[in-house]
């Protein structure tokens, strides 16, 4: 279990937010926003993936902005690979994070990746053999709580595929993924509770929730009481999975960020710097943005007629 008061927020925005708007943002944008994020105290970001660009066309210029993160000293960038040979590229590429996505669920990992969820587990054994001991890896073990097509996932299934996983490096960070938000704080605290005893050799525990039902706050906090420090988020609430029909926004990193800070934890990210850039993408076009603080620390007194009526 992990303690202590304050936790680690990484900015998934650049991917899981990107990933479903039509319009292609240009690259020198997300450059540059990229840059903003960094000097907001936002030092862990997924810039993009590594995958068809014919299925994910936003992300086609991923090389391109791994490139431009050499120039932030202090940035750590991740990208997510579905695959042994999207792994070798982004590793070529310069990546030295890598996130390996499976589902625990085998209707969502043949929608997503087009493989059975023992297929994707052979996949990633085979790509810890391909690359570097000093790649850091992440496992995003996506429909760890829900399924957009079978429902509620048993904890006793993400538990299964979990044993196969982590003796193949025990080192990884696992991540549990509300993929459909759907997930409950009693669900979260259950399942990271049985994961957490089944697995005690794993340090690094992380939570990645989707805000579709206005749960994620609720479910981000019940993830704390339980020991996680890792939190995925994603500026202006933007995100979804294309491939689980629904499924709206990744809750957004300025209401974690509020949250946090309001309960005395710290997360290293400025609120006077994020707020701006949230704004900003929350209004890119074909964007379906989500949260709650952004406008509340942005709105004019006079637009609530109460507090214009207490300043008259």
């Amino acid at each position: 279990m992990q303690s202590g008061r304050s936790v680690e927020i990484v900015e998934v925005g650049p991917r899981d937010g990107y990933q479903g708007i039509g319009p292609f943002i240009p690259t020198q944008t997300k450059i540059r926003m990229l840059q903003q994020l960094f000097d907001a105290g936002l030092h862990r970001i997924e810039i993009g993936s590594f995958v068809s660009s014919t299925a994910v066309p936003q992300l086609r210029d991923t090389r391109e902005v791994l490139a431009a993160c050499a120039r932030l000293q202090g940035l750590e960038p991740q990208i997510l690979v579905p695959s042994e040979r999207r792994g070798r590229e982004a590793v070529d590429a310069g990546a030295r994070r890598l996130v390996f996505v499976l589902s625990v669920s085998e209707a969502h990992n043949r929608n997503n990746v087009r493989r059975h969820p023992l297929e994707s587990v052979d996949e990633y054994k085979r790509l810890l053999d391909a690359i570097p001991a000093h790649v850091k890896m992440r496992l995003d073990i996506a429909t760890a709580f829900d399924c957009p097509f079978d429902g509620r996932v048993p904890e006793s299934d993400t538990l299964a595929l979990l044993e196969r996983l982590i003796p193949l490096r025990a080192d990884a960070e696992i991540c549990l993924c509300d993929t459909t938000g759907r997930a409950d704080p009693a669900h979260v605290e259950s399942l990271l509770a049985s994961c957490m005893q089944r697995f005690p050799m794993i340090e690094h525990w992380a939570l990645h929730a989707h805000d579709t039902y206005g749960l994620g706050l609720a479910n981000v906090h019940a993830g704390f009481r339980r020991g996680v420090r890792v939190f995925d988020a994603s500026i202006g609430g933007l995100g979804g999975c294309p491939f689980a029909p629904g499924a709206t926004g990744n809750v957004a990193t300025e209401d974690l960020v509020w949250m946090f800070e309001r309960m005395g934890v710290t997360t290293g990210v400025k609120m006077d710097a994020l707020v701006p850039i949230a704004r900003v993408a929350a209004h890119l076009p074909g964007a379906l943005p989500g949260g709650r603080v952004r406008d509340a620390l942005t709105a004019r007194p006079e637009a609530c007629p109460a507090q214009a009526a207490a300043n008259a």
